[in-house]
């Protein structure tokens, strides 16, 4: 299939039914290791975000993904705010001109907006940050798309490999972000941001065929 702006939409849609469902278990997990407020952030924003698209729906894709950036900048608090705002910004840049995305664009898409993460963030893989989701996803994609698979197939690969590096966090002690701050005391408890990471992804895996 070739994903359209109305996939994104649908997309978009679900992933701020999925935040405003878990909400509190996000922010259980950042409580732990954050300022409690990881879940009712990205309920927010993503709740702004719905609003603004049902009241004018943008164009073209890349619209659609500049109007989520803007809106999780404005809205989002902490760091979550400006990275995923990024995130989606770079994603944008990687759909610039594209009526729909062919299973090429869509893993160029998730590329772009992990260089933006780590660009902004300045993170990497076993940092215990929302990168331990991404990178490993977007490694599994790439490996997946020279593998000549579908666009279901690489996400759900992607979104399996996101899931690990979710839970891989568990273990590790935090070298970025605010959780750094606590030392060993953030061994033991999974990164919030990959958390939310992995749902974003996992959402684009149910439903794009």
């Amino acid at each position: 299939m070739a994903v359209s702006r109305d996939h994104l939409l649908h997309w978009i849609a679900s992933v701020q039914q999925i935040y405003a469902r878990g909400k509190q278990y996000l922010t259980d997990l950042d409580s732990a290791i954050g300022d409690a407020d990881h879940g009712i952030n990205m309920d927010r924003g993503f709740t702004a975000v719905k609003m603004e698209l049902d009241k004018s729906i943008p164009e073209s894709i890349d619209c659609v993904l500049k109007t989520v950036a803007a809106i999780l900048i404005n809205t989002v608090g902490g760091a979550s705010g400006p990275l995923y705002g990024t995130f989606f910004l770079r994603a944008a840049a990687a759909c610039a001109g594209k009526i729909e995305l062919n299973v090429h664009d869509v893993v160029a898409m998730f590329e772009a907006g992990l260089d933006g993460i780590v660009q902004r963030g300045k993170a990497q893989q076993n940092d215990k940050t929302m990168v331990d989701a991404w990178a490993p996803a977007v490694s599994v994609m790439k490996q997946a798309l020279q593998n000549g698979n579908s666009i279901k197939s690489i996400l759900q690969q992607g979104a399996s490999a996101a899931k690990e590096g979710m839970k891989n966090t568990i273990p590790m002690q935090a070298r970025k972000g605010r959780a750094s701050y606590l030392g060993e005391r953030s061994i033991g408890h999974q990164d919030p941001g990959a958390t939310s990471s992995y749902w974003i992804l996992q959402q684009a895996a149910d439903l794009w065929e």
